[in-house]
């Protein structure tokens, strides 16, 4: 949905509060939710049709406030003009003028309309993809359309919408409630209510009833801060009542410091001074541009002002090289020199590279929040990831079941999560402890149809089924012969297996005569780890409390269990709670995740809407059986996983299963070592441990510990922020991935915050810096490669301007010394030049480099540092040899031409105009301008891998001689950017007036010869660079690791330190004699 879309009726009539776009019989409050349903022609159980919707959109417009501000043009414009860099130019152009300098300053001008126009363009085009991926990012949806539940963006809901939600969720729209459990929201932003409201679904209300009473009817933009609910939207847009105050919502903060009061309100003089100068301070800063943005958009901003002061410097140093003479080309040299200095497309091409990448995540189902993540997935040493659904399919499938008195039921050969006719069911009645389960077929039971397995069981399966079917919110239905499914994975798997016995949930609790009504829910607890209900049967009116949950926390509140096949119940004893636990074992050491089940009748008075005592439910029940679900990994996980491994980058699986079934999956996976013999002692009881533990431990005794955890079993949220802690005080930079409500703070700690986009929650959303659409580990490795690129691309074009700047202000700085026989220094490049150099070989070719493709291997290293950013060591010495190399050849080729094949002769005024006498001034400086200029285009191409040679960019290439013609056509934006470049040289060289008035050079003939060499010098130059730092960081690695990262397999990259000292050394020492073998 378009952001700059209005809203097209309701802005014409005056709205009344409570009532929908189109005005009901009453205000939604007012009537029944089966009036408002029909009023609207919705349906509450399968919602509109996908065309019905559509035809809404069109009918009432997005559902928006109109607070969207979009992208403003004017504000780019003043951005573009308004900044240190054009400031610097348009001081140049004025000094120009100034001092009559007419072509000088006419260039500038030129130059300067051309960066605003451009860069205008450029940043308006960065600036509506970056709007595009926001609206991607904003509040979305659970609806349900033509009875299939769907995330939908929150500005396509439309009224008639069935909307789901749960807690944590966002209201995305006014909703007239019709199912409400536990269900309370946060209504402070409208009514200024500071408690949670409990909704009544069944209540109505005057017409004049005022919005804080209305305890039928979800406020758009309120917050589900417990229990869920559904609802048919009523009202959207400027229509609902956060609409009414949506001017409030736009005001803007203001950017004027407050006055630092006395309690009284009064305050000193010198506090009005201090927010004044802090206002103007913070003025500056924004205008400088080193107060806002991403950290790296601060850095190269204050990088951008330090350039200015050393552009000052060199300007001064080129006054008093000439003794401060106030002759015009003294003044015009030291602002050449000065213009040298000035990055003027650095913080444009950098905004565009992230607009870029941003864009590019979004196809590999990563939607950026936070720009700044874009710098810090770069720099990830560790991912603390979820299991179910991240790791694994989000498909759980019922595989067997154990009941006590019974025996085992083992569900096979299903080949549809959903459909409950599909697959056989073995049963045996041996407990699954007692059973091979590697060996399949015959002997885990004989198969038998559901209805035989009734008829067999008297009454253990089917109160089995009961709290299968009953105390899960799952709904499974057949529709046009297809099976479909709606809710929890874990709780569509328990619906799926009761509905094979025909114990589905919607024929027991709906149709004319329902067997059960449901009474109180208490929702899923991260704390408690269970989920109940109390059901009413309606042939007796008695009350049954029914119980789900973790094995642990379900058989401590049991006190009976049924030892036989009938009603006859005995006392638990710690024996049966051991066998209890050792069956689960058995089936979470299948890769299964074991709940267990519990229910008995429930002696409490309770109406439905009371507010139930959890402690009361959650007491003194009968253990009912166990449930193993398989949750298989997705295929795409282990070679993510494999991937990180290679790259680095250590994953942990914080899982709220038991330790069997996430040590299972996790070796499935590859997050534990295959090998765990190898794997020191010490260090193997503490890769799988239980939150229990780990919470236990104080923070001392965590860092004391050999390593951290990879696998964290019945994990709760506050295990999470104290991994992320224990991560932060062992120097890791880790990725933490979220979906619930209290994932939040662990989402916020975390260097990098992931949320799921498809299972996650409104708020946890909020609290992230990126959300996952496909909720797949795979993307997270994809999101840790995009930004890694991102990083090199721009280190390379920072890279690439700061070398060019070096070689241009060290050109003009040591040609100082070429002083005329007026003792006033002859420029080896024209301002106009260096004017040109800076526009045609910066600009366009870095934008090149922004878009570079990800060089090989960038997931076969070690993860940067974020602390040195982009201005590495290397970095910093790359940046002064290529610099001063550039430099050394340009002048080479001024002195050759000047002092080797001429006279030495430098002439009069040959900084002003051109004369017989300055020919060999002029064609020395064309001769020093097209070398600069094919050098900096070419160090352009040479930045496209920093270590590895130009002509052997892909290691694995059987192209010897002919892949770097490939390499540089890959990236066509860059291939034409420099071949512009050099195209443009020539006529800048050979068309009269414009070579000898305004570049203040000659047409050169023979002195190609001395540039075609050298341009072989400089790729020689740069190529042994390269080599040699190749041998340096070889070397620098095989003494730090024993042996080079790159040539270690992935097991020892990744699990080295957990591997015994002896059997690691004696492994790198195998490898590094086989490297030296075959050399």
């Amino acid at each position: 949905m378009a952001k700059g879309k209005e809203p097209t009726a309701p802005e014409e009539v005056v709205h009344v509060s409570g009532q929908s776009n189109k005005p009901l019989s009453a205000p939604a409050h007012a009537l029944t939710h089966k009036q408002v349903t029909e009023e609207l022609k919705s349906n509450a159980l399968t919602g509109l049709s996908a065309a019905d919707a559509q035809a809404r959109v069109q009918e009432y417009g997005p559902n928006e406030l109109g607070d969207a501000e979009g992208v403003k043009p004017l504000r780019i414009v003043v951005a573009q003009i308004a900044n240190a860099m054009t400031m610097v130019l348009i001081l140049a152009m004025a000094v120009s003028y100034g001092i009559q300098s007419w072509i000088e300053g006419g260039v500038v001008t030129f130059v300067i309309l051309l960066n605003v126009v451009v860069g205008f363009f450029q940043e308006y085009s960065a600036e509506k993809t970056m709007d595009s991926l926001r609206s991607l990012s904003s509040p979305t949806a659970n609806v349900v359309r033509d009875g299939e539940s769907m995330v939908v963006p929150s500005a396509e809901v439309v009224p008639g919408d069935l909307v789901e939600l749960k807690t944590g969720d966002t209201v995305p729209a006014d909703l007239r409630l019709f199912e409400a459990v536990n269900f309370e929201t946060d209504e402070a932003l409208l009514t200024g209510e500071s408690l949670p409201v409990r909704k009544n679904v069944d209540a109505t209300f005057p017409d004049n009833t005022g919005p804080g009473d209305r305890l039928n009817v979800a406020y758009s933009s309120s917050n589900v801060t417990k229990g869920r609910g559904k609802g048919i939207v009523f009202a959207t847009g400027v229509c609902t009542e956060i609409g009414a105050i949506a001017s409030a919502l736009r005001k803007k903060d203001s950017r004027v410091r407050q006055v630092k009061r006395k309690p009284d309100g009064s305050a000193k003089p010198h506090r009005y001074l201090e927010a004044y100068t802090l206002t103007f301070t913070d003025a500056v800063g924004r205008f400088l541009g080193v107060n806002v943005g991403t950290p790296l958009q601060k850095k190269l901003s204050k990088l951008a002002l330090l350039l200015f002061f050393i552009a000052i410097i060199c300007a001064i140093i080129v006054l008093g090289a000439n003794r401060f003479v106030a002759e015009q080309e003294v003044i015009i040299y030291a602002v050449a020199t000065g213009l040298s200095m000035i990055p003027a497309s650095l913080v444009v091409v950098l905004t565009i590279t992230m607009a870029a990448g941003t864009k590019r995540m979004v196809k590999r189902n990563v939607i950026v929040r936070n720009l700044k993540s874009l710098e810090a997935l770069g720099a990830v040493t560790d991912i603390c990831s979820d299991k179910t659904g991240t790791l694994t399919q989000g498909k759980m499938v019922a595989r067997g079941a154990w009941l006590p008195g019974k025996g085992t039921y083992t569900v096979e050969n299903s080949s549809s999560p959903f459909n409950p006719t599909s697959g056989d069911i073995r049963f045996d009645s041996r407990s699954p402890h007692q059973i091979d389960f590697k060996l399949g077929g015959d002997a885990c039971g004989k198969i038998a149809t559901p209805d035989q397995l009734l008829k067999e069981s008297n009454l253990a399966l089917t109160d089995f089924l009961d709290v299968a079917s009953l105390a899960n919110l799952a709904t499974v239905v057949q529709k046009d012969g297809e099976w479909h499914a709606r809710g929890d994975p874990t709780e569509i798997a328990l619906q799926v297996f009761a509905s094979r016995f025909n114990w589905n949930r919607l024929r027991l609790t709906s149709g004319d005569k329902p067997e059960w009504s449901e009474i109180a829910e208490l929702p899923f607890d991260s704390d408690v780890k269970r989920m109940s209900v109390v059901m009413q049967s309606n042939a007796t009116g008695e009350l049954f409390a029914y119980t789900k949950g973790a094995v642990e926390r379900v058989i401590q509140i049991c006190t009976k269990y049924a030892p036989e096949d009938e009603a006859t119940l005995v006392d638990m004893t710690d024996d049966f709670r051991q066998e209890i636990l050792k069956n689960m074992e058995t089936l979470a050491g299948l890769g299964l995740r074991v709940l267990a089940l519990a229910s008995k009748p429930y002696h409490v008075d309770i109406k439905k809407g009371d507010d139930p005592d959890r402690a009361s439910i959650e007491c003194d029940l009968i253990f009912r059986g166990l449930v193993g679900l398989y949750d298989p990994p997705r295929p795409e996980s282990a070679p993510a996983v494999r991937t990180c491994h290679e790259a680095g980058i250590s994953v942990h699986m914080l899982t709220g299963d038991h330790p069997e079934t996430a040590k299972a999956i996790a070796i499935e996976v590859n997050i534990l070592p295959r090998r765990m013999d190898r794997v020191a002692r010490d260090v193997a009881a503490v890769l799988v441990m239980t939150a229990t533990t780990f919470d236990a431990l104080s923070d001392d005794e965590v860092d004391a510990l050999p390593v951290l955890p990879l696998v964290i079993a019945r994990c709760a949220p506050s295990t999470k922020v104290r991994m992320i802690e224990a991560l932060h005080r062992r120097g890791k930079f880790c990725a933490m991935t979220g979906d619930g409500v209290n994932d939040s703070p662990s989402l916020r700690r975390a260097d990098v915050g992931i949320a799921m986009g498809q299972s996650g929650s409104d708020v946890a959303k909020d609290a992230s810096d990126i959300v996952l659409t496909d909720d797949n580990f795979a993307s997270i490795v994809a999101a840790i490669e995009e930004g890694r690129r991102i990083f090199d691309n721009i280190q390379k074009f920072v890279l690439h301007v700061l070398s060019e700047n070096i070689a241009q202000a060290g050109t003009l700085l040591v040609g100082l010394v070429f002083k005329d026989a007026r003792g006033l220094s002859v420029f080896p490049l024209a301002p106009v030049q260096i004017v040109w150099i800076i526009m045609a070989t910066s600009g366009l070719p870095d934008m090149g480099l922004g878009f570079e493709q990800a060089v090989p291997g960038i997931l076969s290293r070690p993860p940067q540092s974020l602390k040195a950013g982009i201005f590495t060591l290397e970095f910093l010495v790359d940046m002064v040899v290529y610099g001063l190399w550039i430099a050394a050849l340009c002048l080479a080729s001024f002195s050759l031409v000047v002092f080797g094949f001429g006279d030495g002769d430098l002439g009069e005024f040959c900084n002003d105009t051109y004369s017989p006498a300055c020919e060999t001034v002029f064609r020395a400086r064309a001769t020093t301008f097209a070398c600069l200029t094919w050098f900096a285009l070419f160090l352009a191409w040479e930045m496209i891998d920093m270590r590895r040679s130009f002509f052997r960019m892909q290691p694995g290439s059987k192209r010897y001689l002919t892949q770097w013609m490939f390499d540089i056509w890959r990236n066509q934006f860059l291939f034409w950017a420099i071949i512009l470049g050099f195209v443009t040289l020539f006529p800048l060289l050979y068309i009269p007036v414009l070579n000898t008035v305004v570049f203040k050079h000659l047409g050169i003939t023979w002195e190609w010869g001395i540039v075609f060499i050298a341009a072989g010098l400089f790729f020689a130059g740069v190529e042994l660079w390269k080599w040699c730092k190749r041998i340096f960081f070889r070397r620098v690695e095989r003494r730090r690791l024993g042996v080079a990262w790159k040539d270690r397999d992935v097991e020892e990259r990744v699990f080295g330190e957990y591997f015994s000292s002896s059997d690691s050394s004696a492994q790198a020492s195998e490898k590094e004699a086989k490297r030296q073998d075959s050399q």
